[in-house]
């Protein structure tokens, strides 16, 4: 029996994917402890792992979500709005994350610490003698490579000597201009707890990790000459069951009907930027159009169109399986589940990660990037009958459902933590296929 503990950053998209995993393990026999905000305790506990909160409420955005904590945050945008992110959502905890760790290790020893990509404390625990982590990928990898520009850009890859050449000016950019700040806060971090400052930004620091689950298949992402070696490709967990869930009236119209999926996330969910263009553009086509708000209520959306169903919440693994094409702002979790099923989509989102998100669903054939987070009705309209009218789409989507069938999904994680709890590291072969990385590049070394 090996012990785990969980830490993540206090937000869904960081939190709930890894339940799934959690469960397994319980499953296989193991014990899981789990370190995060509040709102996650009853979830957290319905998979058998102990829950611990973050002691300091400044740190636990949870309950409102980063907006409402922070109300100052609502006043930015752009290049100001993600530093904010960056430094109070990522950084700032990090001291505390430390010191609620060092606690709980205290209280009881783990084999590994089980991280996602934004919690950076459990790499600054390891440096400071403590268990090997894992971290897993809530979005699309965020490590630094010779053959990419900084994630962010959501620009296509660039080889050779000129393209490397480009990439390196734009991280050397990104690095002085658009990471300072947050790299200053975590510096000044590394300074109190005794460690060496660094130029590396917040994204090099699951570089140090020893096993690094990505939640979606190798096609997906990439292919680039510099993967690390400690990546493995699972796939999307699947999502708990909700038992509680019944179908809404309506359910019974999905069928014999061309389904079209609408979603936000959770994040960026102001319903002005695509829910309520879509449902406009829509409006007049022969498809059953499905929007879930993922919590506000659908009565301020106002009248619908006759062919509309609105719902706050429907479990998407019963929903998927009915639906022709997914129209969605990027969000990752929500794209993995709609691959998993074979569903073709419709990108429209640039804030948070979703710039990247969307322009690897184009790079691989599964969807249309609007490269837009405001797309007009009408655009909607066009992009959702090009899907619809091209089997290419749909083709390639089901070929990530196959490849995410062979991935393992939440078993292979399980399989994988075990070996690193037992003090073993899958070799490469193990980890991932369908791409010609290198271990590692020497420039990943020095963060």
């Amino acid at each position: 029996m090996a012990r785990f503990l969980f830490a993540t950053v206090p937000a869904v998209g960081h939190t709930v994917p890894a339940l799934p995993i959690a469960r397994a393990l319980i499953e296989r026999g193991h014990t899981v402890r789990w370190y995060t905000g509040v709102a996650f305790a009853e979830k957290i506990t319905a998979v058998g792992a102990k829950f611990h909160p973050i002691t300091d409420p400044d740190f636990d955005y949870s309950l409102v979500g980063l907006e409402e904590h922070y109300p100052r945050r609502r006043e930015l945008s752009g290049l100001k709005k993600l530093q904010f992110d960056l430094v109070q959502g990522f950084s700032k905890p990090v001291p505390n994350q430390v010191r609620d760790l060092m606690a709980l290790l205290q209280e009881e020893p783990a084999d590994a610490v089980v991280t996602d990509t934004a919690f950076i404390g459990g790499v600054f625990l390891q440096e400071l003698g403590g268990p090997p982590v894992a971290g897993f990928g809530i979005s699309v990898l965020p490590f630094p490579s010779r053959d990419l520009a900084p994630f962010g850009m959501g620009l296509a890859p660039a080889t050779g000597p000129l393209g490397r050449l480009r990439n390196k000016a734009l991280a050397g950019f990104t690095r002085q201009v658009v990471y300072r700040p947050v790299t200053a806060e975590i510096n000044r971090t590394r300074r109190m707890l005794g460690l060496p400052a660094t130029a590396g930004t917040i994204f090099s620091y699951p570089l140090a990790t020893q096993l690094y689950l990505q939640f979606s298949p190798p096609s997906f992402e990439y292919d680039v000459s510099d993967l690390p070696g400690q990546v493995a490709f699972v796939g999307p967990p699947r999502p708990p069951v909700d038992p509680g869930w019944e179908p809404p009236s309506w359910w019974h119209e999905l069928s014999g009907r061309r389904v079209v999926l609408v979603n936000q996330g959770t994040v960026a969910t102001d319903a002005d930027q695509l829910i309520r263009p879509a449902l406009a553009g829509l409006a007049d086509e022969d498809v059953l159009v499905v929007a879930v708000t993922g919590g506000s209520d659908p009565a301020e959306l106002g009248p619908l169109p006759a062919n509309a169903r609105v719902e706050r919440f429907i479990p998407f693994d019963q929903l998927l399986p009915r639906v022709e094409v997914f129209v969605t702002n990027g969000g990752y979790g929500g794209v993995q589940l709609a691959l998993s099923h074979g569903v073709p989509i419709v990108g429209a989102g640039r804030t948070e990660d979703k710039i990247e998100v969307n322009a690897r669903v184009a790079a691989s054939g599964v969807g249309v990037n609007l490269r837009t987070q405001t797309p007009e009705p009408d655009v909607i309209r066009g992009a959702v009958a090009k899907v619809l009218a091209d089997s290419r789409y749909a083709t390639a989507a089901r070929r990530m459902q196959a490849e995410i069938a062979q991935a393992g999904r939440e078993t292979r994680a399980a399989e994988l933590l075990e070996q690193l709890a037992d003090g073993s590291t899958p070799g490469r072969s193990e980890l991932v296929s369908g791409t010609t990385g290198d271990r590692l590049h020497p420039d990943h070394a020095a963060f």
